[in-house]
């Protein structure tokens, strides 16, 4: 096989402190605890060893994603690589499950139903109230978006199609200009650029996991078509969370 032409690594956030309670992050902007940081370094010397260096690194607008970053590139004596964060690659919004963690939820919405909701493809979780104060209208981070942008509550289908747009019309133009790019973001997002990518149906979708602290590494064809890709073993911590 020739070698490819380009390349991208795709990287889930470690462990974060509502993960400690079990509770659905989603937009919540939790910092991560002592073990994401420590995945976040193991998985930098890693990628040093492996020989990957980058040009860019791409993430959400919350602050798990950059501590990660942060720690991900000092570990790999690159820290000055620049950051550039957008809301489109924020985990998908669990509307009135945000917050909750199973036990709360299970006996609210009942098992199947939330199963259903967070695994699912198509069906969101009930959405919060335009009133809620986890609405994101009420949060600074967003106050330069429209309103009609703001979820309140996303299937996996409707995270994916905020985030695709994202990956068209700025990291692919950056690919083809022959960018090293990691892209530093969550398990649903990941998710979601993995069906896409591979792509993959919705049923075989559900099937998927994006484990925490572990570098995927996409390698494409001059055209973008996907030539194949590889999962980076980094030595076991004590990974936790989902």
């Amino acid at each position: 096989m020739n070698a490819p032409a380009a390349w991208v690594v795709l990287f889930r956030h470690g462990h974060s402190e509502w993960n400690l309670s079990d509770r659905f992050t989603g937009w919540t902007d939790i910092p991560l605890t002592e073990v994401g940081l420590a995945e976040a370094s193991a998985a930098g010397r890693r990628l040093a060893q492996a020989g990957y260096a980058f040009d860019e690194v791409h993430g959400s607008v919350l602050q798990r994603t950059r501590q990660t970053a942060e720690a991900l590139l000092a570990a790999m004596g690159t820290p000055e690589v620049p950051l550039f964060t957008s809301w489109r690659l924020n985990e998908r919004h669990y509307g009135a499950l945000q917050g909750l963690n199973k036990r709360e939820i299970f006996s609210t919405w009942g098992e199947t139903a939330s199963r259903r909701w967070w695994r699912g493809y198509v069906e969101p979780p009930p959405p919060l109230d335009w009133n809620d104060s986890r609405h994101p209208r009420f949060d600074p981070l967003y106050a330069a978006l429209a309103p009609a942008d703001l979820p309140a509550s996303e299937s996996l289908r409707d995270c994916q199609r905020r985030t695709l747009p994202y990956w068209h019309e700025v990291l692919v133009p950056r690919l083809q200009a022959g960018r090293r790019l990691l892209v530093i973001s969550h398990g649903n997002t990941l998710r979601g650029l993995v069906m896409h990518l591979d792509g993959l149906s919705a049923e075989a979708m559900e099937q998927v996991e994006i484990p925490s602290g572990v570098p995927l590494v996409y390698h494409f064809a001059p055209d973008l078509s996907v030539l194949g890709r590889e999962w980076l073993e980094v030595p076991a911590l004590c990974r936790a969370g989902m």
